[in-house]
């Protein structure tokens, strides 16, 4: 099946019987569930809402909508009325807000009542948004003034956009036309468009969920990352709609009290997080001698690499491996990947069936096993470009191949092993420093929490690691007085950090990501 995607992950599940069968469920006190019928159905009248409310095809849906019911019925309503939903990051300021609103030329938002302060004044702003769409709220939400004057977009809430609508089948298109996009997290600098087509979604279903992760249709699904995030995106929606499994969402903050009562109260089989917050999840599991009752067969990291010290700590927590793979906005999931029965700490796996990897140096030529290149992935998955940054494109994009940004090393067994951002490198008496390998190994002296590494120049102007991090809770700045011996004798005497800062948080993005260029900048 091909061609408008939301017949394969929506509409094709009544024919094949599972009208019944929860597709979403949110995990919290609401307990609202949505069946695979009701999605179909729902969705199919959100895209005829979206033509009454006059969205034309092609036109951008703007959504800062939380992990609730309504995410998925407005993104694949989009999707078949032909509207281009832009799942945008929840948790960003409204000057950033009305940049991307302009930058998209979003012509309707979609917003949670929870956001809609932080909002509301960035879409008035946004030359082009015509209309506002408030989900959820209080009473004074529900009855708020929804009369518009002057230049100003409408403002309605959900029920009164959904009124009256009907379900609409959805409209045919090519499996190369834009579907969505995505922002890119920010991780070395402002976000950009990425624009994905219609097949990408289920190529990434039909490489790593169903050839790695081995998704099932009686599994429960968890992702921590949120929907508008790449990595959640796959993990809450795309992945489990491909083979009629049920995703639980969960809208507020993921902290380790909030995930743990997740997992014990709903019980998923399928968990999905980032580094940071396993690290977290094992230092309060560990500190409380209390694991939540949970029947997880399988977790899946990404995001950033996973340390070594972390995967161990889980492993014997849980009795089994946490799959740490890489992906990408770019990419839209992950393409190189350890295996469920096959996880080496410290390393990222394989490609993904389906991709190819290469790593290249400066000029573009590909590198010997043991030396360090920047890794270059090949897949249908690829997105079309950037919106409006044709040089930016050109850069990332070369033909079949796209550029990750990130520098690798391979083994001689084939693996991978992570090093850093490209722009994270750094050189010291000549030789290659990979932040990475400085970070796992602060993991694995006590008291350390997290790390970060950065080249910081000395009173030669020469560059050397800097170390960035945040001590458990119950130790004092006193644990790091032999944290350079500690490193010289794991790693190397020259990739030490001549200096080390305790911090109480490292600079993150939304989706967990630390942002190393804000450590460099601020040294």
């Amino acid at each position: 099946m091909s061609g408008n995607s939301a017949n394969w992950f929506v509409d094709r599940h009544i024919h094949e019987g599972r009208s019944t069968k929860i597709a979403f469920k949110e995990a919290w006190e609401s307990g609202r569930e949505l069946t695979y019928a009701g999605l179909a159905e729902h969705s199919g009248c959100v895209a005829d809402a979206l033509q009454r409310a006059g969205i034309h095809r092609e036109e951008r849906a703007a959504m800062f909508v939380l992990d609730q019911l309504e995410f998925p019925l407005v993104f694949w309503g989009a999707l078949k009325a032909g509207v281009v939903p832009v799942a945008l990051n929840t948790l960003l300021s409204t000057d950033v807000y009305r940049t991307l609103l302009n930058d998209s030329r979003a012509a309707i938002v979609f917003v949670s009542a929870e956001l809609l302060d932080t909002v509301l004044a960035a879409a008035k702003d946004a030359t082009w948004v015509r209309k506002i769409v408030v989900i959820g709220g209080d009473a004074a939400t529900q009855t708020m003034d929804v009369d518009s004057t002057g230049t100003d977009p409408v403002v309605i809430r959900w029920s009164q956009f959904m009124e009256g609508a009907c379900e609409q089948a959805a409209i045919d298109c090519s499996d190369d036309e834009v579907a969505f996009w995505l922002y890119s997290s920010g991780s070395t600098g402002a976000p950009k468009g990425v624009r994905h087509v219609h097949q990408a979604m289920r190529i990434t279903c039909d490489t790593f969920a169903r050839q790695v992760l081995n998704i099932q249709a009686d599994d429960t699904v968890f992702s921590a990352a949120k929907l508008f995030f790449a990595y959640g995106l796959g993990n809450g929606l795309s992945f489990p709609l491909s083979v009629g499994a049920t995703s639980l969402l969960y809208k507020a903050r993921p902290t380790p009290d909030a995930v743990s009562e997740v997992l014990a109260n709903y019980r998923p089989t399928i968990f999905y997080g980032v580094p940071t917050l396993f690290a977290a999840l094992v230092h309060q599991w560990k500190s409380s001698n209390a694991l939540p009752k949970a029947p997880l067969r399988a977790c899946t990291s990404a995001g950033e690499a996973l340390p070594a010290e972390i995967s161990r700590q889980w492993q014997t927590l849980w009795g089994f491996d946490i799959v740490d793979g890489v992906g990408s906005t770019e990419m839209l999931h992950i393409f190189l990947s350890n295996r469920p029965d096959d996880v080496q700490y410290g390393t990222s796996g394989y490609a993904v069936p389906g991709y190819e990897v290469r790593l290249v140096d400066e000029t573009g030529a590909d590198v010997k096993p043991g030396d360090i290149g920047e890794l270059l992935v090949k897949g249908e998955s690829s997105a079309a470009d950037y919106w409006n940054q044709r040089q930016k494109t050109r850069q990332t994009f070369e033909g079949e191949w796209t550029r990750t940004g990130d520098k690798y090393e391979q083994a001689s067994d084939g693996r991978f092993i992570y090093c850093g951002r490209t722009d994270d490198m750094f050189k010291v008496s000549g030789i290659w420093v990979s932040p990475f390998e400085v970070e796992q190994a602060l993991l694995e002296y006590p008291g350390v929490l997290e790390a970060a590494v950065v080249a910081h120049r000395d009173a030669d102007n020469l560059e050397k690691p800097k170390a960035f991090i945040v001590l458990k809770d119950d130790e004092s700045a006193q644990s790091v007085d032999g944290i350079k011996d500690h490193i010289k004798e794991k790693i190397g005497k020259w990739k030490y950090p001549r200096w080390v800062e305790v911090v109480d948080e490292l600079p993150k993005t939304a989706t967990g990501k630390i942002q190393r260029f804000k450590l460099r900048e601020s040294v």
